[in-house]
């Protein structure tokens, strides 16, 4: 019995091991799902847009939209960072929705992601952005007090990551973790993630040198993201900042909670700008 026991408990720590390797090894595939086949476009929803390409401080050529406001109506610009899978041809919905709020977007792809060159990793994706932000202050000459860094999920922590160093008129941080160890230990709560963790990500410490007003949007119902991660980033936030609360699950959530979310954002965007 003994010698059945330790040989259960051998097997049991193998097993263990490999699995703790394999998410220290994989742990790219496991935080990036990309897809490279873009399916549609801004036109197909009836947006003009235009097809940019830019090029990062490494030198790998980006991909993204930009799609301009209502003529003449333009409020402001949105620097929009996705999440961690798919491309920027599945964010049409989100493109329609601040286009309706008479928002102009840029949207682009992280490296590895639709078009873009290259393959993602957490210090790429932040001068991915910075080649966004690069794009809208120099080459369209956008005055930063006119432009809102906004990001949902991992493109959340993108978003904190560039707006730690700059002021623009206002930052949206939409269903986003405080770090990529603190939802590692929700996910795989019996290994030690801190010590396997080879990304960071750590949106609640960028946080803390937010010098313009922000918005905190997150859900009860975020089945991925708990919705603790964007009360505590609420929390911790410098002044002044906004929570809004909306509902369904992490991929949905602005589609369901649609009036609420557009009333919300709208009126953040309008605060900013009346200043």
């Amino acid at each position: 019995m003994l010698k059945f026991i330790g040989t259960l408990l051998g097997l049991t720590a193998i097993i263990y091991g490999l699995f703790a390797g394999y998410v220290y090894l994989f742990q790219n595939r496991l935080i990036y799902v990309p897809y490279h086949q873009l399916y549609t476009d801004p036109g197909d929803a009836g947006l003009d847009f235009k097809d940019v390409y830019l090029t990062t401080a490494d030198n790998i050529i980006i991909h993204g939209w930009f799609v301009p406001g209502p003529e003449e109506e333009e409020k402001g610009v949105v620097l929009f960072c996705h999440g961690n899978a798919g491309n920027i041809s599945h964010r049409l919905q989100t493109l329609e929705y601040l286009h309706s709020l008479n928002m102009s977007t840029l949207i682009f792809d992280y490296r590895g992601f639709g078009k873009s060159q290259g393959s993602p990793h957490e210090q790429g994706t932040y001068k991915d952005v910075r080649a966004a932000w690069d794009y809208l202050t120099k080459d369209r000459g956008i005055n930063q007090e006119r432009i809102f860094i906004m990001g949902r999920s991992l493109g959340g922590a993108v978003a904190a990551d560039l707006a730690a160093e700059k002021s623009p008129a206002g930052i949206v941080l939409e269903s986003t973790f405080t770090s990529i160890p603190d939802i590692g230990k929700d996910i795989f709560f019996f290994l030690p993630v801190k010590l396997l963790a080879k990304y960071s990500y750590n949106t609640m410490e960028k946080l803390q040198s937010f010098t313009s007003p922000v918005m905190i949007i997150h859900s009860p119902e975020d089945e991925i993201i708990p919705f603790r991660h964007g009360r505590n980033l609420y929390e911790q936030a410098p002044e002044p900042k906004y929570f809004l609360e909306i509902q369904g699950d992490h991929n949905s959530g602005f589609q369901l909670s649609r009036d609420k979310y557009l009333h919300g954002l709208g009126e953040f965007f309008s605060a900013q700008l009346s200043d």
